[in-house]
């Protein structure tokens, strides 16, 4: 949308005021001079001998001339002039008097303008808030596709490790920093006196434990009731997701079907999570949902693509 316009009025505040509140040509061509260090070209050729109103009246055409180029440089001279109370050049002069009383008269009449510009100062603050906000949400969405883009890069080439062990133990690591990537907060593989975890992460006001299988097959029933087993000696909140690669049997999916304390992941899901098709925190989000209303620990995330 065209941003509004300066009323032509308002320049002709300016012109009077910038001409009355100097008594000294090279004062004012000073004050010119300093205001437009950014913009060299609005006082090139200005002829600063002739008289303070010809010059001072062709530097403000120059920015009217220019309005969305020097639009925030006019309303910062307009407020700084606006502001002015005292003008010791103008004291020190015979009829002083006289030349404060103009001098005073111009500077409220531009203030009167600068008033009614303050819409355009409130907008170009929010203007400049809303494009440091998305600048803000582009630059983490771009470090956040990277470093997704990293993690499927790694998926894939832990896909042909030839040393699956290794590849085992390096798939917990590249778990913990999918999960870290999406805030939540994982905890590496750690020990209990009877059993092995291979990791943590929370979530949605809930704690997950964590178990991540690449087998060479599916991950059968007889794996899922020892996992369920596993989640359910935890706290009262505590969830469970199996990730299996290589999927889950059809006994296996059917052994959860209608009541589980887990959500289940394959290979599938995590491919298109680290393709940017879904996010990891909705596919999860989806699978609890469906856990809750069906008792069910299976789905894909190709259902919510296909939604």
């Amino acid at each position: 949308m065209r941003a509004q316009r300066i009323h032509p009025a308002a320049y002709g505040a300016l012109t009077e005021a910038l001409a009355t509140v100097y008594w000294y040509k090279q004062d004012l061509a000073k004050f010119l001079r300093l205001r437009s260090t950014g913009h060299p070209e609005l006082i090139a050729g200005l002829d600063f001998d002739a008289y303070k109103r010809v010059f001072a009246d062709e530097f403000v055409d120059r920015l009217m001339a220019d309005e969305d180029r020097y639009r925030d440089l006019t309303l910062a001279i307009m407020l700084e002039i606006a502001q002015m109370t005292a003008f010791p050049s103008l004291k020190r002069q015979s009829d002083a008097e006289k030349l404060l009383a103009q001098a005073t008269e111009a500077v409220a009449d531009l203030k009167v303008w600068t008033e009614r510009l303050q819409g355009l100062l409130a907008e170009k603050a929010k203007v400049e808030a809303e494009q440091a906000q998305q600048e803000e949400r582009e630059a983490h969405r771009r470090g956040f596709s990277e470093k997704l883009s990293e993690l499927k890069a790694e998926f894939l080439r832990l896909e042909t490790e030839p040393n699956r062990q290794r590849a085992g133990r390096e798939f917990e690591t590249f778990l913990n920093g999918l999960f870290r990537l999406f805030d939540m907060q994982p905890r590496l593989g750690y020990e209990l006196d009877y059993e092995q975890i291979d990791g943590s992460f929370a979530f949605d006001t809930d704690d997950y434990v964590l178990e991540a299988k690449w087998w060479k097959k599916p991950a059968e029933a007889g794996q899922l009731r020892e996992f369920n087993d596993k989640v359910r000696r935890k706290g009262k909140n505590a969830l469970g997701l199996f990730i299996s690669v290589k999927g889950f049997t059809s006994g296996a999916r059917a052994a959860f079907r209608e009541g589980t304390s887990f959500l289940t992941m394959d290979g599938t899901d995590l491919f298109c999570v680290l393709d940017d098709r879904v996010r990891l925190d909705d596919l999860l989000s989806r699978k609890k949902r469906h856990a809750n209303e069906t008792g069910n620990c299976y789905f894909p995330a190709h259902l919510m693509l296909d939604e």
